[in-house]
């Protein structure tokens, strides 16, 4: 009953001798050997392929062979190949050496053995065989108290005092090293390249997976399995003859798990294949029910499923959340498929995600909105899952315009503003019968081209919006397509005609009762052309008036951008620690959303502060990071005279101040600093110190350096979004 790597039936202290090289997994071997000083129960659970059999041997070797004159013994029952429960202590006893003659009982002889002896025994394989041995494991750990068990398998044994490993996956660079290895062992040597890296990845660091792969070295290039991996199971074939036959394949290993589970487990296995990467609860209870699995049921089949390390539970900013392996998602696929069902939950699954961007866009404008925000990101995968099934499905193109329209405040307030574009873009071309979608599809995508500088195509959307929502009398979309037309205005220097269009899209929202973050943010742009006209006292009003709508409403985006708009204010007042500590709560709640455009606005206006307040080589460094993240944004600073007006200045101030050479290796510096360490940085959490302060500047502020203009430029927020940057 011996496995590849048995270490023999009964080993008093030997090493233990390995045929292949064992990679990684040094922080798990420590772990391991923790859980074993701490329970004398320990179980090593995780989806097939993923190594439990051999990093459990290897620990029990070690455990060994750090103990030599201990008199601990150890040895490993190869459990797999036993069919029948009645037979789980024979199998046991054999691979212990212990078989004879006599008609004594195998328990019987088990405890004679074992009595007195420091044992470690290593259950390998048992999840098909769990009440059995949950039983003898029970009775030999009451009357053996030296023994430790460390038992190997898909599922936990279930009793009291045990003490679960899960085990997951190799990291990136350990699944490389061993994809590596195994080459060598091919009598080839592959180098650790992108298309080796990308090909791990794929493989979801699945050492099964990762030595099937290598295996195919001989015929295929790295490049040409990256190129055939799509088809994994029927690639990742093969394995040496001293290999247990469920880890001949990849199918096959995972084929292991799903003949194990109930009729309940696999149909709700082949329903969450729908999902892409990560779940809620929710989620699953609506898309997979009915038809055989109440939605009541639920919860007890997916918490077999995670028993049996077929879906893994993790932690994240939007609380619990269940994930399948790409590989373990795919076997389930082809299983939904056989049923003929998979269409109808792909429809099902669509249904719930419009659901959630609805709810999300509501909840923007609330106290929830950083919930949300979270959120979105977590769901990212399958609301794209839920995109890409609406706008290829013939007469489903409105849901797509609808669904990408709505994520509005993901694509602006939450930095993914180009994932947004190609969205709305391949939404709009699509005709339906349903105009209101595609009209909210088609100033979205005119606020989305206007935030990236991309004016033609933004004015072409916004112009065609406004004729269709007039002739079929939608005064919501009126309103907006005429905001974001004022919005393009502001952006483009015409101040005169964006106030125009300002102020008529505000009385339009009025009429209508419209009030969220979208409303707040064109009255932001209002107060914005009113400082650029001259007007800064107004300004500020608008922005107070702002600030206090978001403060009642819990909302803390569009205040954000309020913020920016008198921190500016009070830097133009001569109150350089009032716009720092202002820009300060602006950086950190812009960054905190992911917003790209609100933190390198307030990036700029810091370097411009901080020039003032005497540290001309610290501006020169916020310069640098911003001009980091700008190509990440758009077009830097919009092309704008009136925004780039304080970026000169803040520049020509601290070149006069460092010289050239000084100031552009300050710029250096900031370039290389992510978005991260430039937010750190900005906002003073690395030790830096500001020097003596310059006097704050009053009055009118010149267009450019040595240049002084008539008009009264300002630093705008009017851009609300922004791609992350790396």
């Amino acid at each position: 009953m011996r496995g590849p790597q048995s270490p023999g039936p009964w080993t008093d202290g030997d090493p233990l001798l390995e045929l292949t090289a064992f990679v990684g997994r040094t922080a798990e071997l420590a772990e391991l050997a923790t859980a074993l000083d701490r329970s004398r129960l320990v179980t090593v659970t995780g989806v097939g392929g993923v190594g439990k059999s051999r990093i459990a041997v290897r620990a029990a070797a070690r455990r060994v062979s750090g103990a030599p004159t201990s008199g601990l013994s150890w040895g490993r029952v190869e459990l797999a190949p036993v069919r029948d429960p009645q037979f789980v202590e024979y199998a046991v006893v054999e691979a212990l050496g212990l078989t004879d003659h006599t008609a004594r009982m195998p328990r019987e002889m088990l405890l004679e053995h074992l009595a007195g002896r420091r044992a470690l025994l290593v259950l390998d394989g048992f999840e098909h065989l769990v009440d059995a041995c949950a039983e003898l494991t029970a009775e030999l750990l009451r009357k053996l108290p030296e023994l430790r068990v460390l038992a190997v398998g898909r599922r936990p044994l279930g009793l009291a005092g045990e003490r679960l490993f899960p085990l997951t996956p190799l990291d990136e660079d350990e699944a490389v090293e061993l994809f590596r290895e195994r080459a060598v062992g091919q009598g080839l040597r592959v180098a650790d390249g992108p298309e080796v890296r990308e090909l791990c990845r794929r493989l979801e660091g699945i050492p099964l997976a990762l030595e099937l792969a290598a295996g195919r070295l001989r015929a295929l290039s790295p490049a040409q399995l990256l190129h055939r991996l799509d088809d994994r199971f029927r690639l990742l074939t093969g394995g040496g003859r001293d290999v247990l036959p469920r880890h001949q394949t990849l199918r096959t290993a995972i084929g292991w798990s799903h003949e194990l589970c109930t009729p309940a487990e696999r149909l709700l296995w082949a329903r969450l294949s729908v999902f892409a990467q990560t779940f809620d609860l929710e989620a699953a209870e609506y898309v997979c029910s009915g038809d055989g699995l109440p939605a009541e049921d639920v919860l007890d089949v997916l918490s077999e499923l995670l028993a049996q390390s077929v879906v893994s539970r993790e932690e994240s900013p939007a609380g619990p959340r269940y994930r399948m392996l790409d590989t373990v998602r795919a076997y389930g696929g082809d299983w939904l498929e056989a049923t003929g069902d998979a269409g109808r939950l792909r429809s099902r699954h669509r249904d719930w995600y419009l659901g959630l961007a609805t709810w999300c866009e509501l909840d923007w404008f609330s106290p929830r909105q950083r919930e949300v925000a979270a959120r979105v990101e977590a769901e990212l995968p399958n609301l794209r899952a839920a995109l890409e099934f609406c706008l290829t499905r013939p007469g489903e193109a409105h849901l797509g315009q609808y669904l990408a329209g709505s994520l509005w405040f993901c694509w602006v307030g939450c930095g993914r503003l180009a994932e947004g574009r190609r969205w709305l873009e391949r939404s709009v071309e699509l005709e339906s019968p349903y105009a209101r979608s595609r009209l909210k599809a088609l100033w979205v995508f005119g606020y989305v081209a206007i935030l990236q500088g991309d004016t033609a195509p933004a004015l072409t959307a916004l112009r065609e919006c406004r004729e269709q929502a007039e002739r079929s009398a939608d005064a919501a979309a009126v309103a907006y397509a005429e905001h974001r037309t004022g919005c393009l205005a502001l952006v483009t220097d015409d101040m005169a005609r964006a106030e125009t269009l300002l102020r008529s899209a505000l009385e339009r929202y009025r009429e209508i009762g419209e009030l969220n973050s979208n409303v707040l943010m064109g009255q932001v742009e209002l107060a914005m052309t009113r400082a650029f006209r001259g007007d800064l006292p107004g300004a500020v009003r608008l922005c107070e008036d702002v600030r206090r709508v978001c403060d009642d409403h819990g909302e803390r985006w569009a205040r954000s951008y309020a913020l920016y708009v008198l921190a500016y204010a009070a830097w133009r007042d001569g109150d350089p620690e009032r716009a720092r500590e202002l820009l300060a709560d602006c950086l950190g709640d812009a960054h905190a959303f992911r917003d790209l455009l609100g933190s390198v606005l307030a990036i700029e206006l810091l370097a411009l502060v901080t020039v003032t307040r005497g540290d001309p080589a610290e501006a020169a460094v916020l310069q640098g990071a911003a001009g980091r993240l700008w190509p990440s944004v758009g077009l830097p600073l919009f092309g704008s005279a009136y925004y780039n007006a304080p970026h000169e200045q803040c520049e020509a101030t601290a070149r006069q101040a460092l010289g050239d050479t000084r100031y552009e290796e300050c710029l250096r510096e900031g370039a290389r600093l992510d978005r991260a360490a430039a937010v750190a940085r900005a906002l003073g959490r690395d030790g830096v110190r500001p020097l003596g302060a310059l006097p704050a500047p009053r009055g009118r502020v010149p267009q450019s350096p040595g240049e002084t203009g008539t008009r009264e430029p300002a630093a705008s927020p009017t851009r609300k979004g922004g791609e992350t940057a790396g």
